[in-house]
């Protein structure tokens, strides 16, 4: 499927976006009309988007234009649409969190994340599609590279919506590797940072003790922009010249063949640019970890979901469905357990990731898998949400498929700006770039 990310204003990433407003060589309606057609042609087949509000979308880009003329800018952000996964609320638009209509409400206040990005200019461009509840029961979003194969999720829209130039940027929510595998299986940018430093209130719940409100976009220096504006300050990326990378073998274990090739050819290449890799082997505790942090979501999900749940059991899907019950069979002691095991993990992994700037790993074990059944594999991206720390996803290169290939990389909590700089190097290096399906 044609991207058309050339010299067109949708197919701009947004930090480029916002330099050409400033400098008014773009106007703030160009583009969102630009994005909207893109949606138009393109939406029928890939489904990224269950509400747009074309009309208010317009509007404010016209307003954001007067705006620009004036050189009155609002923010970092001013007249740059934006994707909101559907699950976190926007004043004025329906938040139907991919469920039916037992659990559809109208918020009449934004998210806080979604206030910040208004404050800084942005315009809402609509709500994207999620799967039900931001669980594993699929959206009907197809994958921009190939619509066969899933976009991944539970940030399904959001995700796709970004790799075909629909929006330069999009928040999406991750409890396991809801933002970092989609982006992998869609080609683009995603990043989650320490859990907690963006605010996920006005957002529906899954596990309050896992939930990230995460970013999509098309480059890191995007993910800069983006992450200043929802944590309420400037981040400043410092450059990096010659990184301290860790490998841990377990992890290329755990992918196929062609991933784990890839994986090793990429660290090879960032070796001969200057950085410093060195293997590593994952703390005893990361061997019930799966596991545990299983426990925690489901708890956490039976207990968010009970009042609805009695009344409307039949009304959910089946995975989702299957959650809530098996968190509402388990015992408050092995509950208990389960966290402390994951904590556990938590304080080994932060001693780990302490002795080097990043860890890197495969951000799934296979490109995106054929069907829209499954919203495919998570289970490296886990260890990381379970834990808490900041973690990026890049594209790096295409599968025999013609699918995308990605990296992940992870650093220790509050190593955010550390984290972007050593990403945004390995970006120049591995020179995938801003390239579209």
């Amino acid at each position: 499927m044609s991207s058309g990310s050339g010299s067109a204003p949708a197919g701009l990433p947004l930090a480029e976006a916002a330099r050409r407003i400033r400098s008014g060589k773009v106007s703030p309606l160009e583009l969102t009309r630009a994005c909207l057609d893109r949606i138009h042609a393109l939406d029928g087949t890939l489904r990224a988007w269950v509400h747009v509000d074309e009309t208010g979308a317009l509007a404010l880009a016209g307003q954001r234009e007067r705006e620009a003329r004036r050189k009155r800018l609002v923010g970092p952000l001013h007249g740059i649409p934006v994707g909101i996964k559907d699950i976190i609320d926007v004043a004025g638009m329906p938040t139907k969190a991919g469920a039916a209509t037992f659990a559809h409400h109208a918020p009449a206040d934004d998210a806080t994340v979604v206030a910040r990005l208004r404050a800084a200019g942005a315009i809402v461009l609509g709500k994207t599609a999620t799967t039900e509840f931001a669980y594993r029961d699929p959206a009907p979003t197809r994958n921009p590279w190939n619509p066969e194969h899933t976009p991944g999720g539970s940030s399904a829209g959001s995700a796709a919506a970004v790799a075909a130039r629909m929006i330069p940027l999009a928040l999406g929510t991750q409890t396991v590797g809801s933002v970092l595998r989609p982006a992998a299986y869609c080609g683009v940018v995603g990043f989650k940072a320490t859990h907690g430093l963006v605010p996920a209130d006005g957002v529906v719940p899954l596990a309050w003790s896992l939930d990230h409100v995460g970013l999509f976009a098309r480059t890191v220096a995007d993910i800069a922009v983006g992450l200043g504006v929802v944590i309420g300050r400037a981040v400043r990326v410092p450059a990096v010249r010659a990184p301290r990378i860790a490998l841990a073998p377990e992890l290329l274990k755990r992918a196929d063949a062609e991933v784990a090739a890839r994986i090793s050819a990429a660290a090879d290449r960032l070796a001969r640019a200057g950085a410093r890799i060195r293997e590593v082997k994952l703390p005893a505790s990361f061997a019930d970890l799966h596991a545990a942090g299983r426990t925690v979501l489901e708890v956490e999900a039976a207990a968010y979901h009970e009042p609805a749940f009695r009344d409307h059991a039949r009304d959910y899907g089946p995975e989702i469905r299957t959650c809530i019950e098996a968190g509402s069979r388990t015992s408050a002691t092995a509950y208990v357990n389960a966290n402390r095991r994951r904590l556990r993990f938590r304080a080994d992994a932060r001693a780990l990731l302490a002795g080097s700037d990043v860890l890197l790993s495969p951000t799934a074990p296979a490109p995106a898998p054929r069907g829209l059944g499954s919203t495919g594999d998570a289970s490296l991206c886990a260890p990381w949400s379970y834990a808490g720390v900041p973690a990026i996803t890049l594209p790096i290169g295409l599968a025999a498929s013609g699918l995308p290939h990605a990296i992940q990389l992870v650093a220790d909590a509050d190593r955010e700006a550390p984290l972007l700089g050593v990403a945004a190097w390995c970006e120049r290096q591995l020179g995938f770039g801003d390239r579209g399906p």
